[in-house]
């Protein structure tokens, strides 16, 4: 289903990297905001997660369960931002970085990636063990958004999520890495793969066996944009045959259509990361999907207020109104 948006961009934010980049430097992050977890993996590696409340096993109510984007963590300015409005209206939270994106780098020759839900899985199952009362709400950010969403039309009615939102999700990979390689949206994809880079480099001195399971060795100058970070480690990495292959084996939007779950999308149409490919169908979604675009709101930007120096962030109002809407029910 197709909804329209209630969100009015700030007038000195309509432009969409003003929203894409003020999101971040508009957002303070200076109170903690929980305590940490080293989450086993069954494979002998680790994830690391952040819980801003105790809760016992006997607890009933809603936990909200939240999936970072690319080279994001708790620092990052959305993930931020829910776990504190979480905290505002009293629910629990908590996040689940990926590998290696906790600041250490992770045990095994792998990382992670668009549609890795494996772990996910894992982390769902074991909130459920622990939690068996509790109703598990999903978030996902950007590349989060994109494998929750495939998370979600994978194991359908056997999910364990109650609910899920997914904030500008790039539910076509390739698409999307075209996009990035035009205009001003190379700067991102300068930024981020700096970062990611600097981390390769970091785990490849902590396990220099490492090169032998990528192809660009220990020459990271031979990584040159998402494409071919995508095509040297990506794809050898996690068992695809290119990155062609993993942008089509992992993009969300062959799985909109059977996401059992009450779900909303929202993108906005000026998001610099993405172009027209990434917007759905009608046909193409699940009876069980809101989906909401917006003429503006960057990428998980969505930045209202008349002020810069007070901004109001649509993105948590939004969620909370749409889960609580949902929790009504119960």
């Amino acid at each position: 289903m197709h909804k329209p948006s209630k969100f009015k961009p700030a007038w000195w934010a309509r432009n969409p990297h003003v929203q894409t980049i003020f999101a971040d430097l508009l957002t303070s992050r200076n109170k903690p905001l929980g305590t940490n977890q080293r989450l086993e993996l069954d494979d002998g590696d680790f994830v690391d997660l952040v819980w801003t409340d105790e809760i016992n096993q006997d607890y009933q109510g809603p936990l909200v369960v939240l999936f970072h984007g690319l080279e994001g963590s708790l620092k990052s300015h959305y993930a931020y931002r829910l776990l504190k409005s979480l905290k505002q209206h009293q629910w629990p939270g908590v996040m689940m970085h990926f590998r290696g994106c906790s600041g250490e780098p992770n045990r095994l020759p792998r990382a992670y990636h668009s549609g890795e839900t494996d772990d996910p899985r894992f982390f769902i199952e074991y909130l459920t063990k622990r939690f068996p009362k509790a109703r598990l709400y999903a978030v996902g950010y950007s590349l989060g958004g994109n494998m929750l969403l495939k998370y979600l039309g994978k194991y359908q009615d056997d999910s364990l999520i109650t609910a899920a939102v997914s904030i500008s999700p790039p539910l076509d990979l390739s698409a999307c890495e075209k996009r990035l390689k035009t205009g001003f949206s190379r700067v991102y994809q300068t930024h981020l793969l700096k970062r990611m880079k600097r981390n390769l480099k970091k785990k490849l001195q902590q396990m220099p066996e490492l090169s032998q399971h990528i192809l660009c060795g220990h020459n990271l100058n031979l990584i040159t944009n998402f494409k071919s970070f995508d095509q040297l480690v990506t794809a050898p990495l996690h068992g695809f045959d290119n990155a062609d292959d993993y942008y089509q084996k992992s993009s969300a939007m062959q799985y909109l259509k059977t996401i059992s779950v009450p779900s909303l999308i929202l993108h906005a149409a000026d998001d610099p990361f993405m172009t027209h490919a990434v917007i759905p169908e009608h046909s193409q979604l699940s009876n069980n999907i809101e989906y909401e675009l917006c003429a503006k709101g960057g990428h998980v930007g969505f930045i209202e207020g008349k002020y810069p120096w007070r901004p109001k962030f649509y993105i948590e109002q939004r969620i909370a109104e749409f889960f609580k809407q949902l929790d009504a029910a119960f």
